[in-house]
C-alpha cells in the first residue's frame, strides 16, 4: 500500500475510536446518572425504615420489651446519624433488630407492622438495584481502553453498598435452590 492508501485507513480507525469514546463517554454518563438515583431511592427507603423503627420503638415499648425497644430506638437513632460515616454498620444493626422482633407483636397497629416488613423488603431491593448500578459502572470504567484513556479518571470508583438485609439468604441461585446463609 501506498502512503496516500494508509491515510484513509488511519482516518478510518481514529475515527472509530471517537465514535466508541463518545459512546462509551455517554454511557458511563448515564450510569453515573443511574446510580445518584439508585442511591436516592435506596437513601429514602433506609431513612423510611430508620424511622419506622423509632416509630415502633417509641410508641410501642410494652409490645417489644423494654430492653428490645431502646436497642432498637437506639440502632434507628444511629442509622439516621451514623458515628465516624459508617452508614453501613449502622444500618446492619438496625436490620438485625428488626429480624430479631418476633412475627406476632401483640399490641402493635397491623398497618405499622406490615409497613416495617415492606420497607424492609424494599430496603433490600434497592440495595440490590443500587449496587447492579456500581457493578455495571465499575465493570465498564475497569475496562482496558478505558482506563489507558483515563475516561472518568478524576472521578471516584462508586462503592457498593454491603448490607445483610436477609433478602439474600432467600435468594434463588441459578438452579432455583434457595440459598442458605450467604
Amino acid at each position: 500500500m501506498t502512503a496516500g492508501a494508509w491515510l484513509p485507513v488511519a482516518a478510518g480507525i481514529v475515527l472509530l475510536l471517537l465514535a466508541w469514546t463518545a459512546w462509551t463517554l455517554t454511557r458511563l454518563r448515564r450510569l453515573e446518572g443511574r446510580i445518584e438515583r439508585a442511591w436516592r431511592a435506596l437513601d429514602t427507603q433506609l431513612q423510611r425504615r430508620a424511622g419506622l423503627a423509632e416509630e415502633l420503638a417509641h410508641n410501642h415499648p410494652a409490645a417489644l420489651g423494654a430492653g428490645r425497644a431502646d436497642r432498637l430506638a437506639a440502632a434507628a437513632a444511629l442509622a439516621r446519624e451514623p458515628v465516624g460515616g459508617d452508614r453501613e454498620l449502622a444500618e446492619n444493626a438496625v436490620g438485625r433488630e428488626l429480624r430479631d422482633l418476633p412475627a406476632d407483636l401483640a399490641g402493635v397497629p397491623r398497618a405499622l407492622a406490615t409497613d416495617v416488613a415492606g420497607t424492609t423488603t424494599r430496603v433490600g431491593l434497592a440495595r440490590r438495584f443500587y449496587n447492579d448500578a456500581v457493578r455495571d459502572t465499575r465493570e465498564l470504567r475497569l475496562r482496558r481502553l478505558p482506563r489507558m484513556l483515563r475516561l472518568h479518571a478524576g472521578r471516584p470508583l462508586p462503592r457498593y453498598f454491603d448490607i445483610d438485609d436477609g433478602l439474600d439468604r432467600a435468594a434463588p441461585s441459578a438452579d432455583g435452590a434457595a440459598q442458605p446463609g450467604r
